[in-house]
């Protein structure tokens, strides 16, 4: 009985020191990222570099300004595309899509979050770009809504399921129609996990290079327009880096230093919100 038992603990504690391991090395390879990034990035930082737009090659100076508020444009207008729909969808597949067609959408939605980015960008560009004869914000926002539609579905399904039957249960008893049952008691007590998908999907697509590339494409000057094109953090990182200019590459690692704080925010933003409370 003592051999057994010993190969037992014996594995287990080797077990045990592998994932440990596997963690620690996961960790690991994140916080050297992090800090090379840093280390690269922040010398490019000033305050020109977040107030000014880019400059001709040679001329001093110059920022990423133009990009930051892009940036925020198309993300924003990858919300207002997948926002509504996604969380009708996870509504949906939650309450009343135990059925075959609720079957085949949740598959389309597992299938659509495994797409290339790329291929969402020549997607975009088909139904947006090739319509309006030319690259805009709007092209760049549709492309990054598609790509946050399933993980918006998802997580809504997701969340709304965990919230107790009980209190479904108690709206209906009380004689409230299903649909303010949901209004009034689901929802809002998965609002949190529900706000935390979103927080992550848009996460997700803020550093999105490649279905810009065949939309919102850039923009060297400060626009606002959703109908012309724009400059992005992605998109100037990627033209800053595979420059030929020593001063360029400084500004494609402070670019990455910014893009990589912006999605470290969210991060936090996420795990605060992590922590899902049912408040009926």
């Amino acid at each position: 009985m003592e051999k057994p038992y010993a190969f037992r603990k014996t594995t287990s504690a080797l077990m045990a020191a592998l994932t440990v391991l596997s963690a620690g090395f996961s960790a690991g390879i994140l916080l050297v990222l992090l800090v090379y990034i840093l280390r690269q990035g922040v010398a490019a930082l000033n305050w020109d570099f977040f107030t000014k737009n880019p400059v001709p090659v040679g001329e001093p100076g110059g920022g990423i300004a133009n990009a930051i508020v892009g940036t925020f444009i198309v993300v924003g207008l990858a919300a207002v595309f997948a926002l509504p729909i996604g969380v009708g969808s996870g509504v949906y597949l939650s309450e009343f899509g135990r059925n075959r067609f609720g079957d085949v959408v949740r598959f389309l939605a597992d299938v659509l979050s495994g797409v290339p980015s790329i291929i969402m960008g020549i997607f975009a560009y088909v139904v947006v770009v090739m319509q309006q004869g030319h690259f805009s914000a709007l092209s760049g926002g549709f492309a990054l809504g598609v790509m946050m539609l399933p993980v918006v579905t998802r997580t809504t399904e997701e969340m709304l399921r965990m919230v107790p039957d009980s209190v479904r249960e108690a709206g209906l008893a009380l004689g409230l129609p299903r649909w303010r049952v949901l209004i009034h008691a689901v929802i809002p007590a998965a609002s949190r996990g529900i706000l935390t998908g979103i927080v992550l999907a848009l996460a997700r697509v803020a550093g999105e290079t490649a279905p810009l590339l065949f939309t919102a494409f850039g923009n060297p000057y400060f626009s606002v327009d959703i109908n012309q094109p724009i400059a992005t953090l992605p998109y100037t990182l990627f033209t800053y880096a595979i420059s030929p200019y020593d001063d360029w590459h400084l500004k494609a690692w402070g670019t990455a230093l910014v893009l990589t704080a912006l999605i470290f925010v969210a991060s936090l933003l996420v795990r605060s919100l992590g922590e899902v409370h049912y408040e009926v």
